[in-house]
């Protein structure tokens, strides 16, 4: 046999604080740049490789998966919001076991508004696992869909150890449930086949741990199920109800936007461009035999059946927490250059953070010290009450410090419960964060309404939170221009737009919406910045303002307007610059180019472009600004 060993790296972080323990962290990189595309024959492709994780003598505290998509080297990116499962096959070599343990569930994003150089960045957390992610493992990624060979994905997946002392002893593992179950079929009831599984409690077990991945997919008539309706599920234990969820999800905030396709709409517990964040349930048991069940809300379509719920489970049992007073930093949401945190930053004030309890004791009192580098650090005594294995976000009072460019953010935890906490190993992080923008203190704010106004909110706050400025719903009229100048002291700010429906000012499946936007110029009429128009819920902007602050003009900023985006001959495309620039636009159809066309010194200006002749389907404009890609828009031809 001969492993496919990939790479093993074993660094060793300093302690942020002199009496912190060390916490040692492997990666181990089973797929890098992976090229994956589809089976159109078969509607799924399984690419498996090993990898060499720690020696079973090896403590294990946490084990993180990291899954990137990227664009690849040799094809377009991928266009379609595919299910796709990663997947422990396998420990021991190729002699071991079939394990076939899901750890984790990708929702591929609408890639075709991505170019080459794109990547994003998702993880999870995989620890219950950790007892089979051990020596030689193999990790399948399996790819569903139906898409040619000419586009893919560019996969990296890569698991973060960090060795230190268990939080519990792990006892075993019970397989649920794994499968997709019909739903809504009159004859192929859900219930006749997610079936009850029965098991017995390991000896010296005090915690049962549940951990579903579930999402639901198909189109079904009356109500579009599974992908498009909310239904209920509940998850018993010896006939009681210990988890009762709407499976719903809003995707109007999802962290990657804007995507070429129908992104915003809500789905079955799951987004397009979303690695799945697993329901984990905890409860104490009794010795004994127990019985696991789960029930769907009851449901029959009527037409198109075809509605699939897409379970894996498993109850994971586990010792008594070994510590009482155990506290863990979990991320530095606020300030955060990570992508995950991308709607969130970048950010002037109030710095956010996670944490968890991994004590058995509750959590009530901690000390947090924070602040970024090269700065006087601040100190918070939080206080709640945080059961063992939750997690609670935490704003922080103040400024956020920062110098221009690029800085340094650090967390230190301390004193749970007023004890010294069990192992300090966890309890302290730093993230990098680029600094926010400066602006001058007098701008003009550009609001252009689309038809649903009363979705809209616009508003300017200072460091207080108090608002400065802001055009509420009641006063938005429906396609109208509101043109405002600010004025402010010296200061950080946050201007924000909000968009109730999830459906931003402009996008593309909903022409009759209309096209909005919200840009920012400084009193000479040069474009600053510009809000994207398709972002779902909203988006922030946060800012220092400078008294006598000079944009450079020599960097150059554009806006781009593409609309309507579902068309049967006509679109236009308008762009507002604060510098001349020459301009290509380049109209692709499945990666072939239709049409080119030229520009010379375009600063301001609208463009009108006839689609007749194109074909029928996915178009993709793409702006080049001076040989730059500086706009990529989806636009969806249909017959006339």
């Amino acid at each position: 046999m001969k492993l496919k060993l990939v790479f093993f790296l074993l660094l060793t972080a300093a302690s942020m604080v002199a009496t912190a323990q060390k916490a040692a962290v492997s990666h181990v990189i089973t797929h890098n740049r992976a090229t994956i595309i589809c089976d159109p024959s078969k509607g799924e492709k399984a690419y498996p490789s090993w990898g060499v994780f720690p020696a079973e003598k090896v403590p294990v505290r946490k084990v993180t998966m990291h899954l990137t998509l990227g664009s690849p080297d040799s094809l377009l990116t991928a266009h379609w919001d595919y299910l796709d499962h990663i997947v422990l096959r396998r420990k021991g070599g190729t002699d071991g076991p079939q394990l076939n343990y899901e750890l984790g569930r990708m929702l591929t994003p609408y890639g075709s508004v991505y170019n080459k150089g794109w990547s994003w960045k998702w993880q999870v957390d995989v620890t219950d696992f950790s007892p089979w992610l051990r020596d030689s493992v193999e990790i399948v990624y399996t790819h569903t869909g139906y898409e040619n060979n000419t586009v893919g994905w560019a996969l990296t997946i890569d698991f973060e150890i960090i060795s230190g002392p268990p939080v519990m002893t792990p006892l075993g593992i019970v397989p649920l449930w794994n499968k997709g179950y019909k739903y809504g079929d009159a004859k192929e009831k859900i219930e006749d086949h997610l079936l009850p599984v029965s098991y017995t409690t390991a000896p010296g077990a005090s915690i049962n741990r549940i951990r579903i991945q579930h999402t639901g997919h198909g189109m079904d008539r009356p109500r579009g199920c599974s992908e498009f309706c909310s239904r209920w599920r509940d998850l018993k234990l010896d006939g009681h109800i210990i988890d009762h969820r709407n499976m719903w999800k809003d995707c109007g905030g999802n962290p990657l936007y804007p995507q070429g396709g129908t992104w915003i709409y809500d789905r079955a517990y799951w987004c397009p461009g979303d690695l799945q964040e697993p329901d984990v349930i905890d409860v104490p048991v009794k010795p004994g035999r127990h019985e696991a069940a789960l029930q769907m809300e009851p449901y029959t379509a009527t037409g198109n059946v075809q509605a699939v719920e897409n379970i894996s489970a498993y109850l994971f049992q586990y010792s008594a927490p070994h510590q009482k007073n155990d506290a863990a930093l979990e991320a530095i949401m606020v300030p955060s250059d990570e992508q995950r945190f991308f709607r969130l930053n970048p950010a002037s004030f109030n710095p956010r953070i996670s944490i968890r309890n991994l004590g058995a004791d509750p959590l009530r009192s901690l000390t947090i010290v924070y602040g970024t580098e090269g700065f006087e650090k601040k100190t918070f005594h939080w206080k709640g009450s945080l059961s063992f294995n939750k997690t609670e976000e935490i704003l922080l009072p103040g400024e956020i410090s920062e110098k221009d460019g690029v800085n340094t953010f650090s967390v230190v935890l301390t004193n749970p419960n007023g004890k010294k906490d069990a192992w300090t190993g966890d309890n302290a992080r730093s993230t990098s964060f680029t600094a926010p923008v400066k602006l001058p203190s007098e701008f003009i704010v550009q609001l252009l309404t689309n038809n649903k106004p009363k979705d809209n909110r616009v508003f300017l706050v200072n460091n207080k939170r108090d608002t400065l400025f802001q055009k509420a719903p009641a006063q938005l009229e429906a396609k109208t221009l509101y043109t405002d100048t600010i004025r402010l002291a010296a200061g950080k700010y946050t201007l924000g737009l909000t968009d109730s429906a999830g459906d931003g000012l402009e996008f593309w499946a909903e022409p009759r919406n209309g096209d909005g936007y919200l840009r920012l110029f400084d009193m000479k009429g040069n474009l600053i910045h510009a809000f994207e128009s398709d972002c779902g819920n909203g988006e922030i902007l946060s800012f220092k303002a400078v008294p006598g602050f000079a944009p450079d003009t020599n960097i150059a900023k554009q806006a781009f307007s593409l609309y309507p985006r579902s068309v049967t001959d006509q679109t236009q495309l308008s762009v507002v610059s604060n510098k001349l620039s020459d301009m290509t636009v380049v109209i692709t159809v499945d990666g072939v180019v239709w049409q080119r066309h030229e520009y010379r010194s375009i600063k301001n200006a609208v463009f009108n472009y006839d689609l007749t002749h194109l074909p029928t389907g996915r178009i993709v404009v793409e702006a080049f600004m001076n040989g730059v890609s500086r706009f990529k828009g989806r636009i969806n031809k249909r017959p006339r």
